[in-house]
C-alpha cells in the first residue's frame, strides 16, 4: 500500500483551539479521520512535533522509502535551513502547505525556506490543502 505522511509542526498541535478565526475550529486528529476516509487505497501516517530537530529525524526516517511528505513546518517554515537541507537530501517528493495564507500575513511569514526544496506548495486553503496535497502526490 502507499503511504502518504504528514508533518505538521509547532502549535499544530492546538488546532481547534488556536486562533480559530484563522486556523478554524476542527482539531487536525478530527480531520484526519476525513483524510483516511477519502483516501481509503493509501495509507496516511500522522507526525506532529513542536521541536526542529524531530522533524528533521522524521524526514530522514520515511524520506527514501514513500510517495511522499505533506510537511507543515509551522513557524520553522521561516526560520529553518536545516529542515531545507533535509529536503533537499531526501528522494521522497515534499509538498509544503499552510492552512492560513502565509503571503497575507505578517512580513516575517512571507518568506518561506522550505518552498525552493519542494515539489508543490499549498497556502490558504485551510485543512483542505492536506487533501490538495495528497491529490497531488497520487498524480505523480
Amino acid at each position: 500500500m502507499k503511504v502518504v505522511h504528514i508533518i505538521n509542526g509547532p502549535n499544530l498541535n492546538l488546532l481547534g483551539t488556536r486562533e480559530p478565526e484563522i486556523y478554524g475550529s476542527l482539531t487536525f486528529e478530527d480531520y484526519l479521520g476525513t483524510l483516511r476516509a477519502r483516501f481509503s487505497q493509501i495509507k496516511i501516517e500522522y507526525f506532529q512535533t513542536n521541536h526542529e530537530g524531530s522533524i528533521i529525524d522524521y524526514l530522514q526516517k520515511v524520506g527514501f522509502e514513500n510517495i511522499g511528505v505533506i510537511l507543515n513546518a509551522g513557524g520553522y517554515t521561516h526560520t529553518s535551513i536545516a529542515i531545507r537541507d533535509t529536503i533537499a537530501a531526501i528522494t521522497a517528493p515534499v509538498i509544503e502547505v499552510h492552512i492560513s495564507d502565509i503571503h497575507r500575513r505578517e512580513a516575517f511569514r512571507k518568506h518561506s525556506y522550505l518552498t525552493e526544496m519542494c515539489i508543490g506548495f499549498i497556502s490558504g486553503q485551510g485543512l483542505e490543502g492536506y487533501s490538495l496535497a495528497i491529490e497531488e502526490l497520487l498524480d505523480l
